[in-house]
């Protein structure tokens, strides 16, 4: 749909001849009267079309038919030709001789609806047939396909494929509703393109939603409860809504980029009635029969998932990047971490490499080895070294640690240990001082053991990459949980405060033996458990004294409970475990005992019982209740909150559990916690609310003494020494507004190097430099920073590109200086901020996930896959050559003559608002590599700029970014995609185009903006 028409019926609305005339056509006058005139353009537009659409309708005289049309158009014509143009393509299906006519759904094409098959209502399936008999393109997503229900649409189906219009179907196999013969149907009779989510567990794809597209813009749309059956579609006691795109243009748009998103997802997988009819009969007879847990779907490839492509994208850039060939992969159970050792083998070469992979169970080895050898689909694939079975031929071994004592172990290409957390057992050890593997991978879901042992160590102290508990979350990982705040009256504003917590000592008087503060936990327990007596609880506790006082009063209170200490037999705490599954006991009262390691799937409520500061510990403790099990629907959580000093910090666990930023934390407390993951809550009782919101405020406000002093009484540490030490974070200094390492150093009285002339200036701007994500360009902006570098002249081109890279992004406007190399000389004699600047950038390059990819553009000096600042970006583009103020010029599309570079700037979320629906689905991404984009308004498919867009006579690459800002107080950096060409477009002011990158985005940025596939 032309937005001209839009334009040019705006102003011409106005005239008087123009309303006389429509107002004159049937249906025309009330229409025209009930019209908003204020409203957009293009909006406007659609409803006089309609207006116009359904008074020609009424007519079948021909000429009178088209002296209506010429009507309308003669008057525009004095107005917007664009106007004329687009109106006429709205109206040719009504006047055109010889052209397609079919019955018009009851409902016009503007309006909205809800349809409940009630009497006196058109029925969806009357609907549904006139709305296909005109529709261009049609898109049906629906949990089940029934025969009944297709066959009632057969004749428009068949009309719609003779008309060589687009079918395009998703379907799922849950619950075996689905229907082979209609799948089978939709695309050999009908020529439709079907994918299905083959179901393996739970699905999230309960939506029922038809989406009827027109050439004419004048798209509709059903979402609501009706899967295609026949009750739905006839007689059933079903709801949908009618969208329309000239009443609910965002609704549609929302639609489209989701169905989209989700057609061009490896979830969903084409189907082909020849190659995969046996598949989905296997997939639905599984579904069927509850054996969906044990289904093996033999004949589809092995893809990963998200979360997966995330950590094997962290490996490839361990390897790659920083050359580490000993990994550790940090992730949930329940993640596929076997699927994922088995995906990355496949990349590092497969069978052609040799493996040896180490559990610690007959059972976890032989289910690792039938999952190597569906992912490389070969059933022969591997040999088990197992009580009592030995290997022939030694090069692809799964074996158990304890009969590896009994062998000579040669050496292996791939060694993968399982349960790496076991690797500080005597058994573990002695194995990994007589490995000899090229790559070693070790997969643990719980890095930190309960002797105090972290197996990071082993590593260097590094992960390779690490599942959150929000990703897990999201990717139906883990139960869902309903977190609730309860305010407990404890006041603990006079108790001591040591290193980052409070003395525990004294939080063991403040609560044991505290008779008060225990009513109130019951209570709250009896107000959001259903049965008390029947919860499998976890609840954790300041010290022993407290377990036993805690375990001995719900006892009392009719809860029988236990304490489990670090002391009790192993006996004892195995017998606890057994009782709490089979209810014999009601909870479990301890103090670290099941931070990790215990696989206690079956609990089902966590109670915080005392304050927790450490992000690591509190989820390892509410870690233990997330494990699914298969009468676990939801995990409860209790938190009991007191009145804290002003050192303890709600926002660390908070931001641990949402994934918020600090600042957005704010409004999720106030607003209840709107974007949590799906079925997951967050409560907190008006009190606790009150505390929580007031020690986040005041966090946020300042409190810059505060973090001198902590700083002071940490002594003299390295800036990432410190953080680890204190528990803060980069963004508590670099959030706050000009803030600096250097600066808090001096004012708690620490050493720190040599000022410069212009220290301040220059320490405000050193956060901008926290970005940096590529070794590369690391040491090469250290570089230029060292006393003595070179001259421009003196540099390679290369070099030339990166020093204007590095002065923009500290000085957008260039600082004063009246060349580049006189801004680097002013750094260059400021060693303060010279080596705060290469700390900064040492960690950011040693933290990145991802491996860089060359752009092989002339001149740019950008990498694929990087972050980029916009005045770095217009730097190293060769917009920005040293004569030119980046602050306050060129946004959202860059085109730099000198490189023939169009660099598109994309800010996913255009609003400060968390949710906005009229701009969110403008520009996101669809697949991986794939890119729905919108031109600027202006931009026409014959202008210059939108030639050099589709013919691809410029290089076109692509930038994106989440927000506006990020949480360091200033503009966000962009991720640079890579280069990107045209494969689709339609519309224009703006024009709509699909890009396809020539890499796949990272999974971070896709995350970040893509509609979440079911």
């Amino acid at each position: 749909m032309s937005r001209g028409l839009g334009d040019g019926l705006y102003e011409t609305l106005h005239t008087a001849a123009l309303e006389h005339r429509l107002q004159a056509l049937p249906e025309g006058a009330a229409t025209f009267a009930a019209l908003d005139k204020t409203a957009a353009p293009d909006v406007l537009a659609r409803h006089v079309a309609e207006i116009v659409r359904r008074s020609l309708s009424s007519h079948d005289d021909g000429p009178r038919r088209q002296a209506l049309v010429n009507g309308v158009v003669e008057l525009l014509e004095a107005h917007d030709d664009d106007a004329v143009v687009a109106l006429e393509q709205l109206l040719a299906v009504s006047i055109a001789p010889g052209v397609h006519r079919v019955v018009r759904p009851a409902m016009p094409l503007s309006d909205t609806a809800l349809l409940t098959n009630t009497k006196d209502e058109p029925s969806l399936g009357a609907e549904l047939q006139a709305e296909i008999a005109s529709a261009d393109r049609v898109d049906l997503l629906c949990a089940f396909v029934k025969w009944h229900g297709m066959r009632l649409l057969s004749n428009q189906l068949d009309d719609l494929k003779a008309r060589d219009k687009p079918l395009r179907v998703i379907t799922t196999t849950y619950l075996g509703g689905t229907e082979r013969r209609a799948v089978d149907e939709l695309v050999r009779r009908y020529g439709a393109e079907v994918k299905i989510k083959f179901e393996e567990q739970s699905t999230r794809l309960h939506a029922k939603a038809w989406l009827f597209r027109r050439d004419s813009g004048f798209d509709t749309g059903y979402v609501g409860s009706s899967n295609l059956s026949k009750s739905a579609l006839v007689d059933g006691l079903e709801w949908n809504v009618r969208i329309s795109a000239v009443a609910t243009p965002a609704l549609v748009r929302k639609f489209e980029a989701t169905f989209d998103t989700y057609w061009n997802s490896p979830e969903f997988r084409a189907y082909d009635p020849d190659r995969d009819a046996d598949l989905l009969d296997r997939a639905l007879g599984a579904q069927a029969g509850g054996n969906a847990s044990v289904l093996e779907l033999s004949g589809l490839e092995v893809r990963p998932r998200p979360h997966q492509e995330r950590i094997l994208e962290a490996l490839d850039a361990e390897r790659t990047v920083h050359g580490h060939h000993q990994n550790l992969v940090v992730a949930a159970t329940g993640t596929g971490k076997t699927v994922v050792a088995a995906l990355d083998y496949r990349r590092l070469g497969g069978v052609e490499k040799s493996l040896l992979f180490v559990a610690h169970r007959k059972e976890l080895l032989e289910q690792a080895r039938r999952t190597y050898r569906e992912v490389l689909g070969d059933g022969a694939f591997g040999e088990l070294l197992v009580a009592g079975q030995k290997p022939t031929v030694w090069k692809h071994v799964f074996a158990s640690v304890q009969s590896l004592r009994e062998v000579d172990l040669p050496a292996f290409e791939v060694a993968v240990i399982d349960e790496f957390h076991h690797a500080e057992a005597p058994s573990y050890q002695r194995l990994l001082n007589r490995l000899k593997a090229h790559e070693l991978l070790g997969l643990t879901a719980t890095p930190d053991r309960m002797d105090n042992v972290d197996v990071r160590a082993l590593f260097g102290g590094r992960v390779a990459v690490e599942i959150g508990l929000g990703e897990a979350l999201e990717q139906d990982l883990l139960c869902p949980f309903h977190y609730f705040g309860v305010a407990d009256n404890t006041d603990l504003t006079a108790l001591e405060w040591k290193r980052g917590t409070y003395d525990v000592d004294a939080l063991d008087r403040l609560y044991t033996g505290n008779d008060a503060r225990t009513r109130i936990v019951l209570n709250a327990l009896r107000d959001r458990v259903t049965d008390v007596g029947r919860m499998r609880a976890l609840g954790f506790c300041v010290s022993v004294a407290h377990a036993r006082y805690m375990a001995e009063k719900f006892t009392a209170a009719g809860v029988p409970s236990r304490a489990i200490t670090g002391d009790t037999p192993a006996h004892e705490r195995a017998s606890a475990a057994a009782a709490l599954r089979d209810r014999e006991v009601a909870c479990l009262f301890t103090v670290d005992l099941y931070n990790e390691g215990v696989d206690l799937p079956f609990v089902d409520t966590v109670l915080f019982l005392r304050p927790t500061q450490s992000a690591t510990i509190f989820l390892q403790q509410l870690g233990r209740g997330l494990r699914r099990a298969q009468d676990k629907a939801v995990l409860t959580v209790l938190d009991f909150i007191g009145q804290h000093r002003r050192e303890f910090r709600f926002d660390v666990r908070l931001r641990a559990l949402t994934g918020s930023s600090r600042e957005r934390l704010v409004d999720d407390i106030e607003h209840g916690f709107p974007y949590l993951p799906s079925a997951c809550r967050l409560i907190l009782d008006r009190v606790a609310q009150e505390v929580v919101l007031a020690n986040v405020k005041q966090g946020l406000r300042g409190g810059r003494k505060v973090l001198v002093d902590d700083v002071r009484s940490h002594g003299d540490l390295p800036l990432f020494r410190y953080l680890e030490e204190s528990g803060h974070e980069l963004v508590d200094i670099y959030g706050r507004p000009n803030e600096s390492w250097t600066a808090l150093r001096r004012d708690a009285g620490l050493p720190a190097e040599d000022a410069g002339p212009r220290e301040v200036e220059l320490l405000k701007r050193v956060g901008s430099l926290v970005h940096i994500d590529d070794i590369e360009r690391a040491s090469t902006y250290m570089r230029l920073m060292l006393p003595g570098g070179a001259r421009l002249a003196d540099m390679t081109p290369g070099e030339r590109v990166m020093a204007h890279m590095l002065v923009y992004t500290i000085w957008p406007d260039l600082g004063g200086h009246p060349s580049i190399d006189d801004a680097l000389t002013t750094l260059r004699g400021h060693p303060a901020f010279v080596d705060e600047a290469m700390t900064l950038m040492r960690f950011g390059a040693d933290e990145a996930r991802v491996v860089p990819g060359d752009l092989d553009i002339p001149g740019v000096e950008l990498r694929s896959h990087c972050t980029y600042r916009r005045d770095e970006i217009l730097a190293g583009i060769g917009w920005a050559d040293g004569t030119r103020k980046t602050r306050g010029q060129a946004a959202g599309v860059i085109y730099a003559e000198t490189t023939n570079v169009d660099a598109l700037l994309v800010t996913l979320r255009k609003e400060e608002k968390e949710f906005a629906p009229s701009t969110r689905y403008r520009d996101y991404p669809m697949s991986a590599d794939l890119f729905h984009w919108e031109s600027q308004n202006s931009t026409t498919l014959n202008s210059a700029v939108g030639r050099r867009y589709l013919d691809g006579t410029s290089h076109a690459v692509l930038f994106t970014r989440a927000a506006r800002n990020d949480e360091f107080g200033g503009g966000a950096p962009f991720v640079c995609l890579g280069a990107a060409r045209p494969v689709e477009h339609h519309g224009e002011r703006p024009i709509a185009i699909t890009w396809r990158l020539d890499r796949p985005m990272p999974q971070h940025v896709l995350r970040s903006g893509v509609v979440d596939a079911a």
